[in-house]
């Protein structure tokens, strides 16, 4: 077991989960910064590489950005030549955001780093181990998702009472083994 992983194995997914992001991200980010590209450009790239002519407000969503970073993050690419933004002629109030032909051939030059740290990170791992983390992953997208839109008291933790005794019971026993499940 390595260091990292002996640091680790106690951890909560949600850490766990955090830990792995921050690192992929940091490669990649370091790796474009050599390409003179930033990271935040990068996420909103790979949105409008999918489809261009978004509003500003659905590229912030699709992008999991706030609506003032990605305002900044616009503005900086423009000046950079890699997107237009336009108001649109039957609404003025909406601003659309397009892909400039530099914008565009970015994908040739930054996408093989990003897939070369996917690579990178998923090394060693059997492809069964990948397709079940990827179903618990998706798995807890679901289960958060619908968390969402619940009102804060809501989400409370249940009481005792209202979890099964076998699921309490295995959920103390993870507990008491060190295991942790979030």
């Amino acid at each position: 077991m390595s260091k990292h992983q002996d640091a680790l194995s106690n951890e909560r997914i949600a850490h766990l989960v955090k830990t792995v992001f921050k690192q992929t991200s940091g490669v990649l980010q370091k790796r474009l910064k050599t390409l003179g590209v930033q990271y935040s450009h990068w996420t909103l790239l790979r949105v409008l590489w999918k489809g261009d002519g978004l509003t500003q407000r659905q590229l912030s969503e699709q992008a999991g950005i706030s609506e003032p970073s990605t305002f900044s993050a616009l503005q900086a690419m423009e000046r950079l030549g890699y997107v237009k933004r336009q108001k649109m002629a039957d609404n003025q109030k909406q601003i659309r955001v397009f892909l400039t032909a530099s914008g565009m051939s970015l994908k040739n030059t930054i996408v093989p780093q990003a897939e070369w740290v996917n690579q990178s990170a998923l090394a060693g791992i059997e492809h069964a181990d990948l397709q079940a983390t990827r179903r618990t992953l998706l798995a807890m997208v679901d289960n958060l998702s619908s968390l969402g839109d619940l009102q804060t008291d809501a989400l409370d933790p249940p009481r005792p009472e209202s979890v099964s005794s076998s699921r309490a019971q295995a959920h103390a026993s993870m507990i008491h083994s060190g295991m942790q499940d979030a």
